[in-house]
């Protein structure tokens, strides 16, 4: 059983983080969309070898990870209908759960999302800093410089605040699965397309990339549009990777819309 947090109550919605990190990096900004709204179930999940899911047995490959997702699904949702949500690696989870659950899948939310899982083949611009606060930066250790300066776009004590309180204890707890996760890694692909839908889904959808998102890119998940009539989709421009970091608001705006579309208001 992957370890989740449950919380509220109706129509459940599931989320799937990046590689590497833990539920919290997510819960900073899906949370406060609920404040306000109700009838909602959220399920966060932590992957196997992230947050405070262990090495589970006879995971090897991105098949083994999706079919604990799928059992987590049986145990706490079963047939209900249910939103799925995904960000990076857990974009690509995302996918896999809309084509072996499609039936049950009422709408479904890709933030930065790995497309393509060799990195060497996806389409990527170019590393870009659009605004570093020098002094500020000089103050954080060479561990810390590490783990943000090669991902941020915006490099500044505000960011660098919410990226220490939603980002990095999810890191501080995948490292001592290092060997687990690169044996996953190595194995990155489904052993099958989850983008080949028998037909297009039709329910509401919404992708969010970053202009300057050097890991995953944003040209590549444009591909998958035309699957989804009732997509939106967005470029966002001083948005890298940490998208949910740099761009909180326009991001909380769009799901906020998603959500009323799913509920059909």
């Amino acid at each position: 059983m992957l370890y989740h947090r449950d919380i509220g109550s109706g129509m459940p919605i599931l989320m799937l983080h990046g590689f590497g990190l833990d539920h919290q990096s997510m819960m900073g900004y899906m949370e406060p969309l609920f404040q306000k709204r109700s009838g909602w179930r959220r399920i966060y999940a932590d992957l196997p070898g992230m947050g405070r899911t262990g090495e589970l047995n006879g995971i090897e490959c991105a098949d083994d990870m999706l079919g604990t997702i799928l059992s987590l699904i049986d145990d706490t949702i079963g047939n209900q209908s249910f939103l799925i949500v995904g960000e990076s690696c857990g974009g690509y989870l995302a996918r896999g759960v809309l084509a072996k659950r499609i039936s049950q899948v009422a709408g479904m939310l890709l933030v930065c999302p790995v497309v393509q899982p060799d990195k060497s083949k996806r389409t990527l611009p170019e590393r870009t800093v659009l605004y570093r606060d020098e002094p500020f930066v000089a103050t954080l250790t060479d561990e810390e410089k590490e783990t943000w300066e090669s991902i941020a776009v915006i490099q500044d004590r505000r960011h660098w605040e919410m990226v220490k309180r939603e980002i990095l204890p999810g890191e501080k707890l995948s490292r001592s699965h290092t060997r687990f996760l690169a044996k996953i890694k190595r194995n990155y692909a489904f052993t099958f397309n989850p983008d080949l839908l028998d037909s297009p889904f039709q329910h509401p959808v919404l992708i969010v990339t970053g202009r300057q998102d050097h890991i995953t890119g944003f040209q590549d998940a444009w591909s998958l549009v035309e699957m989804y009539p009732r997509a939106s989709f967005a470029v966002l421009d001083g948005a890298g990777h940490n998208l949910s970091i740099e761009q909180r608001g326009t991001l909380s705006a769009l799901i906020g819309d998603w959500l009323d579309r799913v509920r059909g208001l």
